[in-house]
């Protein structure tokens, strides 16, 4: 009993440090987008995470995993890699330039929404009406934020902005969903996905941007969403997720990322949160539960 008390209090401050990473990073990601394109923010943050990863596995001594992949894991992993870092962060960057952090942030939240509509033609799951009410509470909160409190309008506060936030929800639902297919080490996998990522980074940033930083304020805030958001965030999930002896328990505390990312937000970006802002993400928090009270999503990701 004691044992397995210590495991599942070890659960909930490894589950309570990431939601806590987490909640950061929409300011993290915006206060860096001020010294950097949105390609030279995602090659470099792709760079250190790439080498938080191999310190982890190096930690962990699984560097074995890396030499066990056949030709199909290979092509996988690549395959992943483009939808995310590559594609999953050009978009969600794109977004986070256009929009007030307050605002990306609370529509990428939505993702868990995505992932449910996809499942039904890619997974063959069937949509029940808990689903579909936590569907339309859930954009219904988008509309709010995106209309800055004016829903009967339908007017944006920036069209491709938001576009490219839901876009981004997308993007990560096919990751996660192809994800699934994998067999190989979470951790490694990462790695190969971040790895096979880079040369199509490094192409878009000669193409269109630079990949030499203009500044080490930029750098500094690459380092933090590579090592963290990237890295180490995923492996104290996952960590968390091994010790717990509920994962719905553990679960329950992404709740609290978005709102406390508000905070940060307001505190360290100097945005005035908008009452429009809370009340949307209410609601998409709002359906994110509902959603899961039902026990409908098979597939138990990060946020």
């Amino acid at each position: 009993m004691t044992k397995q008390l210590t495991h599942q209090q070890k659960a909930y401050i490894l589950a309570g440090i990431t939601v806590l990473i987490w909640s950061t990073v929409a300011s993290a990601f915006k206060l860096s987008l001020r010294h950097m394109t949105p390609l030279q923010l995602l090659l470099w943050a792709d760079i250190f995470s790439i080498i938080c990863l191999f310190c982890i596995l190096v930690i962990q001594k699984k560097l074995h995993c890396l030499w066990g992949y056949s030709r199909k894991d290979l092509v996988h992993g690549i395959a992943l890699g483009f939808l995310n870092p590559f594609l999953y962060y050009v978009v969600l960057f794109a977004a986070y330039d256009l929009l007030p952090a307050q605002e990306a942030q609370p529509l990428n939240y939505t993702w868990a929404i995505t992932l449910t509509l996809l499942s039904v033609p890619l997974l063959n799951h069937k949509i029940r009406w808990r689903d579909a009410a936590a569907i339309g509470i859930s954009y219904f909160g988008v509309i709010i934020i995106s209309t800055r409190g004016n829903p009967l309008s339908l007017q944006f506060s920036n069209t491709a902005g938001v576009a490219l936030a839901l876009g981004s929800t997308l993007i990560w639902a096919l990751y996660w969903i192809y994800n699934t297919k994998s067999a190989v080490d979470p951790v490694a996998g990462l790695f190969l996905n971040f790895i096979s990522a880079l040369p199509f980074i490094l192409c878009a940033c000669f193409l269109f941007s630079t990949p030499l930083p203009a500044s080490w304020k930029g750098l500094a805030g690459a380092l933090y969403v590579g090592f963290f958001e990237m890295g180490i965030a995923f492996v104290l999930w996952l960590s968390a997720m091994k010790l717990t002896a509920s994962a719905a328990r553990i679960s329950t505390l992404i709740f609290f990322s978005p709102f406390l990312s508000l905070v940060f937000i307001n505190f360290f970006v100097g945005e005035t949160i908008r009452m429009s802002t809370v009340l949307g993400l209410v609601c998409i928090v709002a359906g994110n539960g509902l959603q899961q009270m039902g026990g409908s999503s098979k597939l138990k990701v990060r946020s």
